[in-house]
């Protein structure tokens, strides 16, 4: 039983290992620390978003730890842009 698996499960095992090696890490553990500490604070009930209001949105936390993770100069993908375009095209045509 074994044995008759065994080509298919070496050439997965492979093909496995290569994918490993191909993909790197998109956070350094330095981002991941900073987004550790924000999510600290906001349990704490510490973390304080730009308006001065209190962050209780797990999501948000996330977001302001990675932002304060690229101000540090940690290896962090950049933020991804929206399209506000089509909003402000929509919100012109109902007036």
């Amino acid at each position: 039983m074994f044995k008759r698996n065994a080509g298919r499960r070496s050439a997965f095992l492979l093909f496995f290992n290569q994918l490993k090696k191909i993909t790197m890490a998109k956070y350094s553990k330095k981002s991941q620390d900073t987004v550790e500490s924000a999510m600290h604070r906001m349990k704490k009930g510490k973390l304080r978003s730009s308006a001065g209001s209190k962050v209780t949105n797990r999501k948000q936390a996330i977001a302001i730890g990675l932002s304060e993770a690229r101000e540090k100069g940690a290896k962090v993908p950049p933020p991804k842009r929206t399209s506000r375009s089509g909003k402000k095209s929509s919100a012109k045509s109902e007036k």
